[in-house]
């Protein structure tokens, strides 16, 4: 995530301000379904339109605020730009630890099957770096 530092802010407060805005990410539905879509590989705002039958102005902004939390990222590909979840293997981490944290609780869910099952990466998985 790329944040700039406030004149006269802690480092304790601009970390928590960073922590607060990936949950964000995670706490908005239409956004983790959006994750869910990119677990699987990557695709354009126009397939993720079609898959989850929503207007392409929501699904542009909040794939835009996923590149912006550095969870996604986006390649241009002529006059297309495709998206990636920026960090599949600790996104996969992070979710299998949000699963634990809710059966503990009494809560069984299961997110992003797609994390779970080995992913054949492209030559562009910002993973490598």
């Amino acid at each position: 995530m790329t944040m700039i530092q406030e004149e006269g802010a802690t480092l304790d407060e601009v970390a928590t301000v960073a922590y607060a805005h990936l949950f964000q990410a995670f706490a908005e539905p239409t956004r983790l379904a959006i994750v869910q879509h990119l677990a699987s590989g990557e695709h354009r705002v126009r397939d993720l339109v079609e898959h989850m039958g929503l207007a392409q102005s929501t699904v542009s902004k909040h794939v835009g605020f996923l590149v912006e939390c550095g969870l996604a990222t986006m390649r241009p590909e002529g006059r297309s730009t495709w998206y990636s979840l920026a960090q599949s293997e600790l996104l996969r981490t992070l979710i299998a630890a949000a699963e634990r944290l809710l059966d503990a609780t009494g809560t069984q869910a299961l997110l992003c099957t797609h994390l779970r099952l080995p992913h054949t990466h492209h030559a562009t998985d910002t993973d490598k770096k």
